[in-house]
């Protein structure tokens, strides 16, 4: 397994710092899209990343944000640009040699899963699979909702009364594959014992299914 620091050019002089882990023979790549207040550091991500990279699915985490727009408060939820800052991390990604050959996947938290849907929409067929994990997909707007044609996967805690609710209506919305799930007894941030590794089990079938080779390749020796 490969693991490197990274720094992605996301316009001028500016460069998004960030974790690439890279598991022997992955099966594809899934770029994390934190929620707001967060980073690549977010102990719950990293642990989401870490049974990821367990099921040979290599990882990205990396910062939306710098630290001085993270001060402003009204950055968290500008989600056009945190869409930029994931679409910027995309184009990155399907430019190394490592990874460039891999299916990719969404995953976002919170404000993030709005980028998440948001970039999956403009790109279209070349992201695999999209999962949201006590996201605001509502955030994405209908009309990137409506465009959306990855495998979009939404978990919620079922203490998240509201969001549940707000997911329900985004998912109304979406023309694509889609799943809603419900981990009881977890609240919006998943904190609850076993709550999150039930999360992030969702999250690694999802990510297994969609990546998978049709059953015409799988068949080839």
């Amino acid at each position: 397994m490969g693991e490197a620091s990274v720094s992605i050019p996301a316009g001028g002089d500016l460069r998004l710092e960030g974790m690439l882990v890279l598991p022997d023979s992955a099966r594809g790549v899934v770029a994390f899209a934190h929620g707001s207040g967060s980073s690549r550091l977010s102990p719950r991500n990293v642990y989401v990343a870490q049974v990821l990279q367990e099921n040979r699915i290599a990882t990205m985490l990396f910062d939306l944000l710098t630290r001085h727009e993270d001060s402003d408060y009204d950055n968290r939820f500008d989600i056009a640009l945190l869409t930029q800052r994931l679409l910027a991390a995309t184009a990155w990604l399907q430019d190394q040699p490592q990874t460039k050959g891999l299916k990719l996947g969404y995953f976002g938290a919170s404000t993030g899963a709005a980028a998440a849907l948001r970039a999956a929409a403009k790109m279209g067929a070349q992201v695999a699979a999209v999962v949201s994990r006590g996201g605001r997909p509502d955030l994405a707007g209908r009309e990137a909702l409506e465009r959306v044609a990855s495998p979009t996967l939404l978990i919620v805690g079922g203490y998240d009364g509201v969001v549940i609710d707000l997911n329900r209506q985004a998912a109304t919305h979406l023309g694509c594959e889609k799943e809603l799930v419900i981990v009881p007894g977890a609240s919006h941030l998943f904190e609850e014992p076993g709550t999150l590794e039930q999360a992030a089990g969702h999250a690694a079938a999802w990510f297994e299914r969609w990546f998978a080779p049709p059953p015409s390749e799988a068949a080839i020796p």
